[in-house]
């Protein structure tokens, strides 16, 4: 089963660290195979390509992420891989000047005015739309783990939010967002979708924004669920995770004949919230148990879980090892307010910068450079940007 990624990153001005709809100058310097638009002109998605071995994606990602960076760099700006932008502005940005994203901000208004997040989906190769469709039913209660590895958004428009996923609840306004429900097969699946397209509640099958969903365009299953990752080491991890959550599910599939769901998702959506609102801080519900537990010991059920599928990959040792470091670590959201607590927001974009760049920035290492009249969260001083710096490689 391979693998690829899609990645969307924020554009900031370097200068005051705020979102800026200045997209189409860095694409138009960069490969548009690899690069592309988004809803709105804040942000830059990148494609991944095919691979195996989560060694080759990592090193795939952070060849990715240092041409998005030099592009972002000549022009004075830099890329952040995060929910949400600290600093993002009040103010509507943009949108994309296409046709389908001009009748997404008039149909749907504030939902897309303030559609100022970035996700990173995955996509596994799946044998057919059939199995990709019986397989959602068995993966969807372990995503909300998933969703709180990857927790990156706990500010917007400059204030905590208390959550460690706020993308998560300004995601879920869409009218397709959030846990999907069961289907029999592909054909039933599909007609659901033509139904609302009928409907006129979205305008296509790419509107289908569930938490994981049979590709539009593709042989696999896509998940959707994730905030953008700071460290491309979490992405490689939840890739992992979610590769191996696909694989045992179609093991499950092919020695039962039967999707192993028993068509109950109501609680879904509450343990996507609780994901959400704690991250890998707080807890989660336990899918197995349906239970409130620590979040550490879930992800750790999880690994357990998963091993036979992660060892049949040849991922186990490097899932494992990710998996220990971002416990030890805590979220990106936890070291979001660790870094905007100790030194201000600014200080936060910074490390954001850093990680988002393969870097890991130190407490301090800033240079006061000027005011910027522009941000009430400078705390008088605005810092240069840092250095580039080579990613640490991952293991095979």
């Amino acid at each position: 089963m391979r693998i690829g990624v899609e990645e969307e990153f924020h554009v900031l001005e370097v200068e005051s660290g705020v979102l800026v709809p200045r997209a189409g100058q860095i694409l138009r310097r960069l490969p548009p195979q690899t690069f592309t638009a988004e809803l709105h002109r804040s942000t830059v998605e990148a494609n991944s390509g095919v691979h195996s071995s989560l060694h080759d994606l990592y090193t795939d990602l952070a060849r990715t992420r240092q041409l998005l960076d030099t592009a972002a760099s000549s022009l004075g700006l830099a890329v952040v891989a995060a929910g949400t932008a600290p600093l993002a502005p009040v103010a509507a940005v943009p949108p994309t000047a296409d046709a389908r994203y001009r009748h997404m901000v008039e149909e749907y208004r504030k939902v897309a005015d303030e559609q100022l997040i970035c996700g990173a989906q995955i996509h596994v190769d799946i044998p057919d739309r059939d199995t990709a469709v019986r397989v959602m039913c068995a993966v969807s209660p372990w995503l909300p783990v998933l969703l709180a590895l990857s927790a990156s958004s706990p500010f917007w428009q400059g204030s905590d939010t208390g959550y460690a996923s706020w993308r998560t609840l300004l995601w879920q306004r869409w009218p397709t967002a959030g846990p999907i429900g069961c289907f029999a097969d592909a054909a039933e699946y599909d007609t659901a979708v033509r139904d609302l397209v009928r409907a006129g509640i979205i305008s296509d099958a790419g509107m289908i924004y569930y938490d994981v969903r049979p590709s539009a365009h593709l042989q696999t299953l896509e998940l959707r669920i994730c905030d953008a990752c700071p460290r491309a080491e979490t992405v490689v991890l939840v890739a992992g995770l979610f590769r191996a959550l696909v694989s045992d599910a179609c093991e499950r599939l092919r020695a039962s004949g039967a999707p192993g769901c028993e068509g109950h998702h109501e609680w879904l959506r509450g343990a996507s919230w609780r994901a959400a609102r704690s991250g890998l801080e707080g807890t989660l519900v336990d899918p197995e148990t349906r239970r409130e537990a620590p979040a550490s010991q879930v992800v750790v059920r999880l690994l357990a879980r998963l091993r036979p599928a992660l060892e049949a990959h040849g991922d186990w040792q490097t899932v494992h090892a990710l998996t220990e470091a971002a416990l030890a670590d805590g979220s990106a959201a936890r070291r979001m307010r660790r870094t905007a607590h100790d030194e201000d927001l600014l200080a936060c974009v910074d490390m954001l910068i850093a990680e988002t760049r393969g870097e890991r920035r130190h407490p301090g290492r800033t240079a006061a450079v000027r005011s910027d009249p522009r941000s009430s969260h400078t705390g008088g001083a605005r810092r240069p940007p840092l250095g580039s710096g080579s990613p640490e490689a991952i293991g095979r």
